[in-house]
């Protein structure tokens, strides 16, 4: 399951300098030592939370209030209305940002406990502001000229309306309930899985067959056995390679229970509230209720899309599945009719496939690709590719391992944005890959951006799919870093949540090209093999094998997705929702897993928007068509980050897709991709 971008309603503690800021917008347009100094994400100390937290919105709440008794004529001045919704915005953010990427990063447990609860009185004090009637007013009072200022007054209404501004009294302090148990939901479903302390315990027999370097890095206790936890660098090369599939299986039970069962009643709880939520506002469910704002546009559409999708895949599914169980059977000497595959072989039985038909070793490229090569390879390649430089910096930061860069513009040779790179597991963090937008760019407020890349890779070399997904979330950061918005709100991955996946997507291929593939040596520390034509052939093949596999179950998570959502969520249970959807499969129900209790991205922001990765994918596909096969094309590169990247959401999403491209977007590109027909 491809790894998310955790999209920031973030953001840090607000100074005396930051409120003049926010009360006198004029400052913020001019003053110049705002953007020579370096904004860093502050190390809070978990008994500072709490006073800060209450401090900052004690203030805000001030800030609106002086701003609801202003002058009529006040309110319908668009330039003024704006910058000081802009300039609220940044207070807001200034103090969200640093807590949300605290409570998922920190390494003390006691801030990460103080967080969550600066997070949720963030959260009421955003639906108290975004039902403030004279707030609303005086967006609707503005008539904006200019096509972005046109877009953000729309969209800030939308969240106005979202919010329940317009509801009766009673239905809006019910939405503002629902809103904030929500809220306090989510973080209870994200710490059920990055507190589990877990281990599952291996003998060295279960061993067997994993890679030297794997079992050099793991320690056996003092009984000769293995502990192993669920980060990713434990979890995933251990499916893959493990030679007893009793172990393999014991392994993905816990894996996929690990959030289980509190997270189960977490999750039921929120699908009970979010089709409440969509009643206050007379429609029929939840997915209706948010897919009216994003590029699919209602239900009905994304049904539509995932029935084509189901049309291309499930045949290649099936058929992949039966290559694997023959082979499977050949390599065992095993009858056919005898031979059975399980849901936890999978990984195990394609690894071992691709090795034999195409001489790929997963575990080998991460000679080619040391983590300590690959992080500023990528750096090397986005630099050459939009006119940037990272230049590495030395400032606090939570953990030891983190580094931190400031972007540099090539043409003004000005710092543009900072980023931070948390590339390694550790007790207590955030257990999977993605990107936070911790600060957002404004240029109507001399303001930079803040990218943070979260990942759990192996300190000492990836393999291709976490090649993959390292460049994947580095497009996020790209994304975030490299807008040039004048208004924070329309700032980076502020764009629909179905089209947010598809930079990082397109940006997957630079891991398997040759072109950008073979310049990954020249970062070796120590001499390290160069990707050669040979060995992109292979990767290449072996990326292909299993697409009706992988995508059909992309298909499954967004279908399930859509279900809990749907008129009928209130009905029924999560678990035996999946229990019956995931029966339906070729592979089956796997007794006792409790999956959806650490689908982390249906209570992170995805909720009826898990479509929205072969919806982006659409679009991310087809605007590779741009570069005409030659990725490292500078040309190309500072055309996308003009048209695309700079805008954040000031234009639709299909809009700047067909600027780009110069034409409408198609999804040619994408079935030929998920039918097994691309060939390259």
């Amino acid at each position: 399951m491809k790894s998310f971008y955790k999209s920031s309603s973030c953001f840090w503690p607000v100074s005396a300098a930051l409120f003049a800021l926010a009360l006198n917008p004029a400052l913020a347009q001019n003053n110049p030592q705002s953007a020579a100094q370096r904004p860093l994400i502050p190390l809070l100390k978990a008994d500072d939370i709490m006073p800060l937290c209450t401090r900052t919105l004690t203030a805000l709440r001030q800030q609106v209030s002086a701003t609801d008794q202003e002058p009529a004529a006040h309110a319908k001045d668009t330039k003024t209305v704006l910058a000081k919704w802009n300039a609220l915005q940044i207070a807001i953010e200034d103090l969200q940002g640093p807590v949300d990427i605290l409570n998922n990063v920190s390494p003390d447990a006691k801030v990460r406990s103080a967080t969550e609860a600066c997070l949720i009185a963030l959260n009421t004090f955003s639906t108290e502001l975004l039902q403030n009637e004279h707030q609303y007013a005086r967006f609707k009072a503005i008539q904006p000229v200019e096509p972005i200022e046109q877009k953000l007054r729309q969209d800030i209404l939308y969240s106005f309306e979202d919010a329940g501004v317009s509801l009766p009294p009673a239905k809006r302090a019910r939405l503002k309930e629902i809103l904030e148990k929500l809220e306090t939901l989510s973080q209870e479903f994200a710490r059920n899985i990055r507190d589990n302390t877990q281990k599952v315990t291996f003998t060295p027999a279960e061993m067997q067959g994993l890679p030297a370097a794997y079992m050099a890095r793991v320690r056996p206790d003092e009984q000769g056995n293995y502990q192993l936890g669920f980060d990713y660098p434990d979890y995933k090369p251990f499916m893959e390679s493990a030679d007893n599939s009793e172990a393999r299986r014991r392994y993905q039970m816990a894996f996929e229970n690990h959030g289980t069962p509190a997270n189960l009643n977490v999750l039921k709880q929120a699908m009970d509230l979010r089709h409440e939520m969509a009643g206050l506002f007379a429609l029929p469910s939840y997915a209706d209720l948010v897919l009216r704002r994003r590029m699919a546009k209602s239900p009905q559409a994304v049904y539509s899309f995932l029935s084509e999708v189901q049309g291309a895949v499930t045949q290649l599914e099936i058929k992949e599945i039966a290559e694997l169980r023959a082979f499977k059977a050949e390599t065992l000497t095993t009858p056919l009719a005898q031979t059975t595959l399980e849901r936890w072989d999978l990984d195990y039985w394609q690894q071992k496939l691709k090795h034999a038909r195409y001489d790929l070793d997963q575990e080998a490229l991460r000679n080619y690709f040391p983590t300590d090569a690959a992080v500023p390879w990528i750096l090397g390649v986005s630099s050459t590719l939009y006119g940037v430089t990272f230049k590495r910096m030395e400032v606090p930061v939570w953990d030891p391992e983190v580094q931190y860069y400031d972007v540099i513009d090539n043409k003004t040779k000005s710092r543009i944005a900072g980023i931070y790179l948390d590339l390694y597991p550790r007790p207590g963090k955030y257990g999977h890959a993605a990107a936070w937008g911790t600060r957002g760019v404004s240029t109507l407020a001399h303001r930079t951006p803040i990218s943070v890349l979260v990942t759990n890779f192996d300190r000492h070399g990836l393999n291709s799919d976490e090649l993959e997904t390292l460049v994947h979330e580095f497009g996020h950061v790209l994304h975030g870093v490299l807008s040039h918005t004048a208004y924070v709100s329309q700032a980076g991955t502020s764009v629909e949540l179905d089209f947010v996946e598809a930079p990082s997507q397109m940006y997957e291929e630079w891991a398997r090209r040759k072109e950008s593939l073979v310049l990954l040596s020249s970062y070796c520390k120590t001499p390290c093999p160069t990707v050669d034509d040979a060995l992109v052939q292979k990767m290449t093949a072996a990326h292909n094998y299993g697409r009706g596999i992988r995508y059909a179950r992309q298909l499954l998570y967004a279908s399930y997705d859509m279900r809990i959502h749907n008129d009928q969520a209130a009905t029924e249970q999560p678990l035996a929702i999946w229990q019956k959807m995931e029966g339906t499969t070729p592979l089956g129900y796997v007794t006792g897993t409790e999956f959806p209790g650490q689908f982390g991205h249906l209570m992170g922001g995805y909720a009826a928007g898990y479509y929205g990765y072969m919806w982006s994918e659409v679009l991310a596909l087809d605007m590779l068509s741009r570069y005409n096969g030659k990725l490292m094309n500078p040309e190309v590169g500072q055309f996308y980050r003009a048209t695309i990247l700079s805008h954040g959401s000031e234009k639709s999403g299909a809009g700047m897709v067909r600027t780009f491209l110069g034409r409408e977007p198609n999804s040619k590109a994408f079935f030929a991709e998920i039918s097994g027909q691309r060939l390259q």
